[in-house]
């Protein structure tokens, strides 16, 4: 069956794609909000993500459709403007400059990139740019292995788009494997890929879009990771620990001993910060450790905890999204959930048990809508299963 994406190559361009690039989304059920401090992350990607059907330019120029967006976007290989437009293509013109610091490009692309699910809460800032990576790769005949992707991925977002990113997406959405959990040390890049146990409960992926759609370099989410670098800081200068820079200060090389020694002397935002990072931390160690026993349950109960600190430690979150996070933690069938990617609008995940998934989207789709009315035709409800990283 063709694609939307495919479809519209075509009519633009009067024949078929030469070439289909695909990453998946993710989700993160505990690890938010720590590693742009070298954290710990434990993820999922998902049969669902961002497809690209696109075909090379020898001239190139890179040339860019959007089913999400109106406006083309293009530039050349060459000359990528050096300040990010803000619009929809920065985070594709950003994998270009990132791509090109590194290897020569000699051939653009002309491309149409479709979402299979709406914009906001799964990395597809991430998705964008590593299909979009994947097929200027291919063009230019350049093999990445799967950390470099990563790393050009995070230099495109960090450095180009502007936001405060960890390495969280991208690994999630290169390294995961299909009923694998991906748990990461963003410290070192060591992952594990630890399997379903056998005795585990069956579970699905259960994605609620609140209806609002949102922007990573527009919320507060960089405003949240100074916060939580000016506590880190401090807490170095409070314990007499030599500290550098500012922004290479990280929750990661000052033990929780410190953290609670002298958290009471933070302002409270910072410690707020601070006792997400250093409980998160906690959790996903936690975590890891239940999946690999199999105990989904005691997994999902970390993901509903790390929710709650989002919430009220890391204060992030639209009205509409912590309503649906309530409506979970008193669901029948949900293990556990939480916001998905920053938590500034965009969507909610849970890992539920498949026999209550029609009750479960009932339920929460009526609780919801009886306090959101007016994002009738906006809120949806897919149900996902995981899946494997992008294929480079």
């Amino acid at each position: 069956m063709m694609m939307n994406c495919e479809e519209r190559f075509n009519q633009i361009y009067g024949r078929d794609p030469e070439g289909i690039a695909f990453c998946p989304y993710r989700i993160c059920p505990i690890g938010a909000h720590s590693d742009h401090n070298l954290g710990k992350i434990t993820g999922l990607a998902i049969n669902k993500g961002i497809h690209i059907a696109y075909a090379p330019k020898q001239n190139g120029v890179v040339e860019m459709a959007s089913l999400q967006f109106p406006k083309r976007a293009q530039w050349h290989i060459a000359s990528v403007p050096a300040q990010k437009q803000d619009d929809w293509a920065d985070y594709l013109r950003g994998a270009t400059w990132a791509l090109a610091k590194q290897h020569q490009l000699h051939i653009g692309l002309c491309g149409v990139i479709e979402g299979s699910l709406p914009i906001g809460g799964l990395s597809s800032s991430a998705a964008v740019i590593i299909s979009f990576l994947t097929a200027l790769c291919k063009v230019n005949g350049i093999s990445l292995s799967q950390q470099e992707i990563i790393d050009v991925a995070y230099d495109a977002e960090l450095n180009y788009v502007g936001v405060s990113v960890g390495k969280l997406d991208q690994s999630c959405e290169v390294l995961s494997k299909k009923d694998h959990l991906l748990y990461l040390d963003t410290k070192d890049n060591h992952y594990e890929l630890i399997p379903e146990h056998p005795a585990m409960k069956p579970y699905r992926i259960a994605i609620f879009f609140s209806g609002l759609e949102h922007s990573l370099a527009g919320s507060k989410y960089n405003m949240r990771v100074d916060e939580l670098r000016a506590g880190v800081y401090a807490l170095q200068a409070l314990a007499g620990m030599e500290y550098g820079k500012f922004n290479e200060a990280m929750g990661r090389n000052v033990p929780r001993e410190v953290y609670e020694r002298y958290k009471s002397q933070l302002p409270e935002p910072w410690a707020r910060r601070c006792e997400h990072w250093y409980t998160e931390f906690e959790r996903v160690e936690k975590g890891a450790e239940a999946w690999r026993r199999g105990d989904i349950e005691a997994y999902g109960k970390l993901s509903f905890e790390s929710g709650w600190s989002s919430i009220h430690n890391w204060e992030s979150g639209a009205p509409e999204q912590i309503r649906l996070y309530e409506i979970m933690t008193q669901t029948e069938g949900i293990y556990g959930g939480r916001f998905s990617g920053a938590g500034f609008k965009g969507c909610c995940m849970a890992l539920i048990d498949p026999a209550f998934e029609e009750s479960i989207s009932r339920q929460v789709t009526e609780a919801y809508l009886k306090d959101f009315p007016a994002m009738a035709g906006k809120y949806e409800v897919f149900i996902c299963e995981s899946a494997d990283g992008v294929m480079l």
